[in-house]
């Protein structure tokens, strides 16, 4: 069985953790190919427990499924064994987690000098959750990275952590007027984290190519969603990787020829977190409306998210650039209770009609939404497991997405349970 990639066609918070859990009890293998804790999943079991997870892949509440964080993700390894902790207080076997051994840490310079910059930007700040990602990206390209498997042999770590500290204690004290981390604290602290972990680290490219010899079903989750991808995104207000479907097979080590299906997940009304363009965004008491039916809150960082009409511009951009086959549209439910119903088909940018992502960032934020509007609906959907059981306008509502996006929608959420779930073709047939 080929490769299942599993990528956000928005800005993120899409619902994946949902997608992921719902994939896993028919698959062997779930990875996550990119990111750090900067971003969160929320799963909802069927006994009404909830979970939040930053790095561990959602398919960990799901027995028998083995778990790998791929070589493209960067790991806070404090993070990781709270966030195991949390999980096995819960009785969440924990057995089945490998990490790539080619995956980089964020150390804890990588977090002191995020956490300043983002202060010292100011207004012209990107939005950073402060969290060392994106310090932690800059040294794995600079080539000056530690890598998992360095925690295999201290010497090399110690090399490593000396040679950046030369550099990065520099800008903390002469730059931002902070205090200098020292050397040998930095790696005690990430040596007593690491000895909790080390037994799960393998050659997970290894295995998960090993896996698809056997027709075991893989599937490689990202975090983040499309519009924030470094290359793809809008830039400069991104994420430090690629969480577009091109992303996981660099992440994870599974070539793109044994891709078959790429899904994309939407919600059924848009919504971003940080800084940045948002072309559809509600600065009133219907974007209002949206986060409070929502719980839009962010599942890492609890700020608020913005919230605006379903935006059909870059659900197309999504399809195109990952070649999306499926989508699974979340949170229909949330728009339960409106008379009307915009979706934002075109935008306008300075007197022109433009169809597709405009090319430039300049046109970008100038681009405001063409929108029309469909008739809501008022009936509660949350018990519906089948396309059939949806009112009339609630079916006219996703067919008309379909229309329009690019790609069929080949599952609903109507509910945040694992069972809130419609699915209208089976994309791993």
């Amino acid at each position: 069985m080929p490769a299942v990639v599993l990528i956000g066609a928005q800005w993120g918070d899409e619902g994946k953790g949902k997608a992921t859990d719902i994939l896993g009890e028919r698959v062997q293998w779930i990875v996550r190919y990119q990111g750090g804790n900067n971003a969160g999943h929320t799963v909802v079991l069927p006994d009404g427990q909830k979970f939040a997870l930053h790095l561990i892949p959602s398919g960990i509440l799901t027995p028998g499924v083995k778990n790998v964080i791929g070589n493209g993700v960067v790991v806070d390894p404090g993070v990781l064994l709270k966030e195991l902790a949390g999980l096995e207080e819960k009785g969440v076997d924990t057995s089945g987690l490998l990490i790539s051994s080619d995956a980089h840490l964020i150390m804890p310079y990588h977090v002191a000098i995020d956490k300043v910059t983002e202060r010292y930007l100011g207004k012209a700040k990107i939005g950073t959750t402060g969290r060392g990602i994106g310090p932690a990206y800059q040294d794995k390209l600079a080539r000056v990275g530690v890598r998992v498997q360095d925690l295999l042999d201290e010497k090399i770590l110690r090399q490593k952590v000396e040679a950046a500290l030369d550099f990065k204690n520099q800008v903390l004290v002469k730059v931002y007027n902070r205090k200098a981390l020292d050397a040998d604290q930095v790696v005690d602290q990430v040596l007593e984290h690491g000895q909790h972990f080390v037994h799960r680290i393998a050659d997970t490219r290894l295995l998960l190519n090993q896996a698809l010899d056997r027709d075991e079903i893989v599937v490689l989750e990202g975090s983040q969603g499309t519009l924030l991808d470094v290359d793809h995104g809008t830039y400069p207000f991104v994420t430090s990787s690629n969480p577009t479907s091109g992303g996981a097979t660099v992440g994870s080590g599974v070539g793109p020829t044994r891709i078959s299906t790429v899904i994309g997940i939407l919600k059924a009304y848009t919504t971003r977190v940080g800084s940045g363009p948002f072309p559809t965004e509600l600065n009133d008491d219907q974007g209002e409306y949206l986060r409070k039916q929502g719980g839009e809150f962010g599942v890492t960082t609890g700020r608020s998210r913005r919230t605006g009409w379903f935006d059909a511009v870059i659900a197309r951009y999504a399809s195109r650039v990952n070649g999306i086959t499926d989508y699974f549209l979340t949170k229909l439910d949330v728009l339960s209770g409106l008379e009307r119903v915009p979706v934002c088909v075109a935008y306008e940018v300075d007197g022109r009609r433009v169809d597709e992502m405009p090319m430039t960032q300049t046109d970008v934020h100038h681009a405001v939404p063409v929108y029309e509007e469909l008739p809501g609906w008022f009936e509660d959907i949350s018990h519906c497991r089948s396309f059939d059981e949806l009112p009339a306008n609630a079916k006219a509502y996703v067919e008309y997405l379909e229309s329009i996006i690019g790609a069929r929608v080949s599952a609903i959420g109507v509910g945040p349970g694992r069972d809130q779930t419609i699915v209208r073709h089976d994309v791993l047939s």
